[in-house]
């Protein structure tokens, strides 16, 4: 599979794996200047980027970096992104700062994660009754803790 990145703006950095193993390519804020982001705040970070798969079953899945979560309570608003196959527009990042401090976000830094993953796309079909099982319409904690 190939995935295509085009640069929206000059200073946008392309995503990259920071090591071979690494399941996600970091992705970095592209800003004409720092922003600020207050304690329980969310704010959009623009990445300068957009993306096109050369497939319709894949989508790309923005993930929090873990460093910046542990270490500076910066997670994503939306806990994981979704970027449909067909979006062509810019990708930007909803940050939230969990933490009780200010946190500045830089140009350039690496902000998130990009991971590719399949995804099955079904026919949907209208069921008048749907097929019994053990659990049932057993819901939360119904299988014990």
């Amino acid at each position: 599979m190939k995935l295509k990145i085009k640069k929206l703006r000059e200073n946008a950095v392309i995503p990259k794996r920071a090591t071979k193993g690494s399941a996600g390519a970091d992705i970095s804020a592209c800003l004409d200047e720092d922003v600020v982001i207050a304690p329980g705040e969310i704010k959009l970070i623009p990445t300068g980027l957009s993306a096109s798969p050369d497939t319709n079953e894949a989508a790309l899945l923005i993930y929090p970096r873990s460093g910046l979560s542990a270490k500076s309570g910066i997670s994503l608003a939306n806990c994981v992104g979704v970027i449909d196959s067909d979006y062509r527009g810019e990708i930007k990042v909803p940050l939230i700062n969990h933490s009780s401090e200010c946190f500045t976000v830089t140009n350039g830094m690496r902000i998130a994660q990009l991971v590719v993953s399949p995804v099955i796309l079904p026919e949907i079909e209208i069921a008048e009754n749907l097929d019994d099982t053990s659990r049932s319409s057993g819901g939360f904690g119904s299988t014990g803790i």
